[in-house]
């Protein structure tokens, strides 16, 4: 059979602003972020805000207007801001992003329009996977709003809502127009809020960046306390290591099936759905952590002292390692957690690849898992947070090697 391969290739850019209090109209940063290709033009932009946020910053839409207003040789909003519920629950019902591409219907938004998405990563993931919908992509320009959607998920190129019970099933990659981090928005959280987002931060430090991690370290006391003046360095590190892997890994929309910045992660999507997502993203990473930092260390990768040093970091960030939904049984019996494991293989394209550490910085990928290992590794983490596991608990085994 006689055939030509073609192919192309396509850059991709944007911008990341670290800035505070982006809706004040004498804050450029917006406005210029929206001119940035073409300034002579008035762009028209619909804003799609978390209720969560709204709430927080009862100030927020007439900010906006206001803005709108004094800018309004360049901006334009084309319809009122739309609120929508925050949380993952915004993820995990297809109404939502159809009432977001409502919205870009009815405002005649076009391929050059914008959509502004301000809140947590779970509504700036379900906006923009509206917005990548219309039109084959409607410009996105994101806002996050929470110390994990701007350290971690706000900056990536990733777009998505859940389905059939699985997190992430429905999404596309396309990159956002633009970032926009607005410190002001931290300073609402609550500290379980603030805290959840730091296993991302930390997450990424393993990965990447012993220095990182050696600082985490040195001010978790003051992380778990009393973010003024402590959160924004760390962030802006956690961002600039993510982005440096999106665009220095050579596989920006994930063709491949090696996904190192997802590690921990396959326990983490399974817990958040045993949950009903009552645990916070964060909290399931910080669980995901523990379990493949423990499975690390009984297959004998990492050295039990790192191990140990990594478990207490995550401790003295305010994190809890133990959690019911690390034992609940799925119908045959066995541990539902590790169906994560087949769910998370389905979701990389059928072979499983997944993160393991050898030292702090050097992680590595391996192609399999022993449900023993991991079982016993759940175990460990049961026993260290001395909780009572005896109803559909893993077996008990011998001490740590």
């Amino acid at each position: 059979m006689d055939a030509t391969l073609y192919g192309f290739s396509v850059p991709f850019s944007f911008p990341v602003h670290f800035t505070r209090d982006a809706w004040s109209a004498g804050n450029r940063t917006i406005v210029d972020t929206l001119r940035r290709l073409e300034p002579g033009r008035r762009h028209r932009v619909l804003v799609a805000i978390d209720d969560q946020v709204a709430r927080a910053h009862s100030g927020l839409v007439p900010a906006i207007e206001t803005y709108c207003d004094a800018h309004a040789g360049s901006v334009a909003l084309a319809a009122p801001p739309l609120v929508v519920p925050g949380g993952e629950g915004v993820k995990n019902d297809i109404a939502h992003p159809l009432q977001v591409l409502a919205r870009i219907n009815d405002a005649g938004l076009d391929r050059q329009s914008f959509v502004i998405a301000i809140g947590g990563g779970a509504v700036l993931d379900m906006v923009s996977f509206a917005a990548a919908l219309a039109h084959r992509s409607v410009r996105a320009v994101r806002l996050p709003t929470t110390v994990l959607s701007q350290a971690d998920s706000g900056i990536g190129v990733k777009n998505s809502i859940n389905m059939f019970g699985k997190k992430n099933f429905l999404g596309t990659f396309v990159p956002p127009f633009a970032v926009i981090n607005d410190s002001r928005f931290l300073e609402t959280l609550t500290r379980r809020d603030r805290i959840a987002g730091m296993a991302e931060v930390v997450k990424v430090a393993l990965l990447r960046d012993r220095g990182l991690f050696n600082a985490l370290e040195a001010h978790a006391g003051q992380i778990a306390s009393d973010w003024q003046g402590v959160l924004e360095p760390f962030i802006r590190r956690s961002a600039e290591l993510h982005l440096a892997h999106i665009c220095g890994s050579g596989d920006p929309f994930e063709h491949g099936s090696a996904r190192p910045l997802d590690f921990g992660h396959w326990a983490a999507h399974k817990i958040e759905a045993l949950s009903d997502y009552r645990l916070r993203h964060g909290e399931a990473v910080a669980l995901g952590l523990a379990v493949d930092v423990t499975y690390s260390a009984r297959m004998g990768h990492l050295g039990r002292p790192v191990a140990d040093r990594i478990l207490a970091l995550l401790e003295a960030l305010g994190f809890e390692l133990w959690d019911p939904m690390l034992v609940q049984l799925n119908a045959r019996g066995t541990l539902a957690v590790i169906d994560g494991l087949a769910e998370f293989r389905e979701h990389l394209g059928g072979e499983l690849h997944i993160t393991m550490l050898r030292d702090i910085g050097d992680g590595f990928e391996v192609t399999e898992a022993d449900d023993t290992v991991v079982t016993e590794a759940i175990g460990e983490l049961a026993r260290r947070a001395g909780a009572d596991v005896a109803h559909g608990s893993p077996p008990a085994d011998s001490s740590p090697s």
